[in-house]
């Protein structure tokens, strides 16, 4: 065999074992702490939709065992919540203070692995509680987003989502809520709403008791825990793989 030859024989081989492994994109958190690209909580860019369109999202490495993907993060009023359908679907705000991830990335994250959910919040004495849920997703655009949860495990907070369980995504735009009229209209948020709620993390941000002032029930609510009127001083969503 001339060297000719045997050179273009070899040569695919070459290609192979010189070339550099292709590295993955993280898809969520977990991936992000999975390959060692942070061992902190903090802001990182995931792939849930593709591998060449990123997102922004605060990772939290700390409470429970880490990995968690904060999906919604209330604490300061700094974020209007008081949206569009686009712009749920989309996402908003900032990932250093209050945010949305997006209806869509969050279908995606669901739709790639089993998650569970985590709801840590706070109130304005200084107080904290969470509910954990051990199966979370939301179904995809021509479903409305359906939420699907269940497998509650209280962490102090009790539990203000199961009652939502089932029901499509609800905007002051788009009503697909079980009342007559718009809950997300009425209660001034965008959620999963049914009758129309028991936890309304995407309300007005209000001053804890100070909420006896506003329209009923319009704040950032868990019912379970501090009533339907009392606002909380912040309340966050955070997804892991199961």
């Amino acid at each position: 065999m001339t060297p000719v030859v045997v050179l273009l024989f070899v040569a695919p081989l070459l290609f192979k074992a010189t070339a550099k492994p292709m590295t993955l994109k993280p898809v969520d958190c977990h991936d992000v702490f999975r390959q060692k690209q942070a061992n902190q909580s903090g802001v990182y860019t995931i792939y849930p939709y593709d591998p060449r369109f990123g997102v922004q999202v605060y990772c939290d490495a700390d409470t429970e065992g880490g990995n968690w993907t904060v999906i919604l993060r209330r604490s300061d009023g700094s974020e209007n919540f008081y949206r569009a359908w686009d712009q749920y679907v989309a996402g908003f705000g900032d990932t250093d203070a209050e945010y949305w991830l997006g209806l869509e990335f969050i279908h995606k994250l669901t739709m790639h692995k089993q998650q569970e959910l985590l709801v840590d919040m706070e109130d304005f004495e200084g107080n904290k509680a969470s509910a954990r849920y051990s199966s979370f997703s939301v179904g995809g655009d021509c479903d409305g987003y359906r939420l699907k949860v269940s497998g509650f495990m209280n962490k102090g907070a009790g539990d203000s989502l199961s009652f939502h369980n089932g029901m499509m995504f609800s905007t002051f735009d788009k009503d697909q809520d079980a009342w007559s009229r718009n809950c997300a209209r009425a209660f001034m948020g965008g959620f999963w709403y049914k009758y129309c709620h028991q936890s309304n993390p995407t309300g007005v941000y209000l001053w804890g008791n100070s909420a006896y002032g506003a329209p009923s029930q319009t704040g950032v609510v868990w019912r379970a825990w501090k009533g339907n009127v009392y606002s909380l001083k912040s309340i966050a969503l955070k997804i892991r793989p199961v």
